[in-house]
């Protein structure tokens, strides 16, 4: 059948467009909750929270407890254009082209400073009447989904990976972002040791080097407008925070 790719935060797949009125996952990033499913009757709706946690905050210490967490379900309203010459007389074929054009509308939005980065569409709630719009003769379907986006929250704990190493701190990838920034500040008892291999270590040579996986306390988050992303600032000053994996040599 015919085949489309669609990218998104952490995924970029190939989907076969015969399998869109069928329940459909792809991998990536939380690849358990990026499943978008059709709904037998795709114009039902449900009166859902427009965006509530999915997920509460991991056991550490063995304790847990309750606050907000980076994994959000929330329900949005977009409008999707279908271009005239893709429109198809048969319900099912329009059906299709709107869901494409909503995944692909999906994964160029990216992010929002309210709801953090969109992950995956889980599921299509309902497709409203078509407006034609003038001049051009592409018609206008409002739309109602349910999707996973990721946020941090200050307060939270969270597990990254360094990719880079500098003098005076440095940055981590937590799920979609890139630019978690942990500073030798907020690093107690951690010293820099320069090289080829730079790291930070302390007094029981524990290290904080490249493909380190540290587990830190999130201080703070900046919404950057112009990149559509967020810099988040996070400390190791608590308990069980640190480094908790080493690279594989």
């Amino acid at each position: 059948g015919s085949m489309i790719k669609i990218g998104s935060v952490g995924v970029a797949v190939w989907v076969d467009l015969s399998l869109l009125a069928k329940p459909l996952c792809f991998g990536g990033f939380m690849s358990t909750l990026s499943c978008l499913y059709l709904e037998s009757d795709p114009y039902a709706s449900a009166n859902k929270s427009s965006c509530r946690q999915v997920h509460e905050a991991p056991i550490i210490g063995g304790s847990t407890r309750k606050k907000q967490t980076m994994f959000l379900k929330v329900q949005l309203h977009w409008n999707v254009i279908i271009a005239a010459e893709n429109l198809q007389p048969e319900g099912l074929m329009l059906h299709r082209a709107i869901i494409v054009r909503l995944l692909s509308d999906f994964a160029v939005k990216k992010a929002t400073k309210d709801l953090g980065y969109f992950l995956a569409v889980t599921t299509l709630e309902k497709i409203g009447e078509g407006k034609v719009r003038q001049h051009t003769g592409d018609v206008l379907f409002p739309v109602v989904f349910n999707a996973i986006t990721f946020k941090f929250f200050k307060g939270e704990i969270l597990e990254g990976v360094v990719h880079k190493v500098l003098k005076h701190g440095v940055f981590m990838r937590c799920g979609p972002i890139e630019n978690v920034y942990l500073s030798n500040l907020k690093m107690p008892d951690y010293r820099y040791v320069p090289g080829e291999n730079a790291c930070f270590m302390n007094d029981k040579m524990s290290k904080i080097g490249k493909d380190v996986t540290v587990r830190f306390s999130v201080i703070g988050t900046k919404w950057m407008e112009a990149e559509r992303e967020f810099q988040a600032l996070v400390s190791l000053e608590g308990d069980y925070l640190g480094p908790i994996s080493t690279p594989d040599i």
